[in-house]
């Protein structure tokens, strides 16, 4: 590898920018604001606000999103979700799947996914919040098992 190949790699890393470039990504992606950058500096804004105890961390779900992402995940109206929904759910929000005690056969309602979203979000600051200069990136584990189709 280049030597100013392995710089940049080490300039990202120790920056951990692909942390904070995918957490904004994944932010426009669910919120899809129709002003894309205004939202961004708005975020980092909040997040700069909060790190200083001016104000809160800005919290990536209310009740409302909670609500359409669980009708996203569940496509065909049945009032509920399989588990393996709902661990890459809280994975891709950043939140914890460890302590979740799950049978694969188990039916995960709109009830209980919006318990888990609230008992699963960090506090203060949230992941996708923290200052990525000067906060390792949380490692999520979470083991997600396929359903075969058909």
């Amino acid at each position: 590898m280049a030597a100013g190949e392995e710089q940049s790699r080490e300039y990202l890393r120790r920056h951990r920018l692909p942390e904070l470039l995918h957490r904004l990504g994944a932010l426009l992606l669910f919120h899809r604001p129709e002003r894309p950058r205004e939202f961004l500096i708005q975020v980092l804004e909040r997040v700069k606000a909060g790190r200083r105890a001016e104000g809160e961390y800005p919290f990536l779900m209310d009740e409302a999103n909670v609500d359409a992402m669980f009708s996203l995940l569940d496509v065909l109206g049945q009032g509920y979700i399989r588990p393996a929904q709902y661990r890459e759910a809280l994975k891709t929000l950043g939140l914890s799947t460890e302590d979740l005690e799950l049978e694969d056969d188990e039916n995960i309602t709109l009830d209980v996914f919006k318990e888990g979203m609230v008992n699963q979000t960090p506090r203060s600051p949230p992941p996708q919040f923290q200052d990525p200069l000067t906060v390792p990136a949380p490692q999520v584990r979470a083991k997600v098992t396929r359903q075969p189709r058909g």
